[in-house]
């Protein structure tokens, strides 16, 4: 599939805020890709345009039925100056299955990689370069039909905006506390717990905030039938080393498939370590803990990259994990991603897409 994109420049650019003030998802570029569906046409007129306010009719029916989608991925600036994606390819071939899941048209995944690179090396200006630092790449698409009625939109757009970010946890790379939610329900097996749409984190919002308003970082979330088994925290799958054995909670349909996660999994398998995906228990990680031989637990995102965790809080029992410090195999899995991200290492693995 063939398609052009018009640009049209900003105006009136904006001034970029310091290195150090990044903060995450609080500053937008100059310019973001819009383009449209309508049915019987399909996806048609791409183009890049000044960011700015979207004016949609009040009836629009992602605000009244939530049909909308979206991704997250970030583009890093080397050394040498090249600006570099991370496994764009694997984002819009993921938006695709949330697109399928929400009864939202496929995109072309080659062409919405293009997009992303036209867009981004447009801004290119906008990447910081500072340790930990870069362009965080936002696509997602809405509903727009102006329509009161529980059908699928005829009508959607497709927008990709970009926010030059630092550190996703005030905690940068140090362990972070995670609050086991035991009360609410994020998704199940059947629901719509594996795509990425906004009505999952509405979801997650009220254990976030109670979470927060006694000191924890995030949320672990257990399965919604049995409350039992290990999913995933609100922006991040996880993992726990057990022995000397990676385990993270097996895809079955309520928790997102994770980028960095399969990357993760690659990645240590390559050096040799045992991966295992299955179910694990809460109380398998507590025994464990209890036993000595819980060694590390960490997340993984595209926001954080790597987290460690340094303690979790189930049912007011509170365990410190390795001593509340970064685990070796943490360390190693965040230094060889950052490390082939921002072009310092290089990539073996065929994830890096130049810009």
């Amino acid at each position: 599939m063939s398609y052009q994109i018009s640009i049209q420049k900003t105006q009136n650019p904006k001034s970029k805020p310091d290195a150090d003030k990044l903060g995450f998802g609080l500053h937008f570029t100059d310019h973001m890709f819009v383009m449209d569906y309508t049915e019987g046409k399909g996806w048609h007129d791409p183009r890049i345009v000044p960011y700015g306010p979207i004016t949609l009719d009040p009836s629009c029916m992602v605000f009244h039925y939530g049909q909308a989608v979206f991704e997250g991925l970030k583009a890093y600036k080397a050394a040498d100056g090249r600006i570099l994606l991370f496994r764009p390819q694997k984002n819009m071939e993921r938006i695709n299955i949330s697109n399928d899941r929400l009864c939202i048209p496929p995109i072309d995944v080659d062409f919405a990689v293009e997009a992303c690179k036209t867009l981004v090396n447009l801004e290119k200006d906008w990447i910081p370069e500072a340790e930990g630092t870069s362009l965080y790449i936002r696509p997602f698409i809405i509903a727009t039909d102006p329509f009161l009625g529980v059908r699928p939109s005829l009508t959607y757009q497709f927008y990709i905006i970009l926010s030059p970010v630092g550190a996703y946890y005030k905690e940068g790379i140090n362990p972070v506390k995670i609050y086991v939610e035991s009360n609410y329900v994020r998704a199940v097996k059947g629901g719509i717990g594996f795509a990425k749409t906004p009505g999952n984190y509405a979801a997650s919002l009220k254990a976030q905030m109670d979470a927060k308003n006694i000191g924890y970082t995030q949320v672990l979330w257990l399965d919604g039938v049995e409350k039992k088994y290990i999913e995933e925290v609100g922006t991040m799958n996880v993992f726990f080393v057990i022995n000397d054995e990676v385990v993270t909670p097996s895809l079955e349909g309520s928790i997102l498939a994770g980028i960095t996660r399969a990357s993760t999994i690659e990645l240590l398998k390559a050096e040799g370590i045992k991966v295992t995906e299955r179910k694990i228990s809460i109380e398998e990680v507590y025994e464990a803990h209890a036993a000595g031989t819980l060694k590390e637990a960490f997340g993984t995102g595209t926001a954080a990259v790597i987290s460690p965790i340094g303690e979790l809080n189930w049912n007011n029992n509170k365990i410190a994990i390795n001593d509340g410090k970064i685990g070796e195999i943490s360390k190693k899995v965040y230094d060889t991603i950052t490390g082939i991200q921002s072009g310092k290492l290089k990539d073996t693995f065929g994830w890096i897409v130049e810009v």
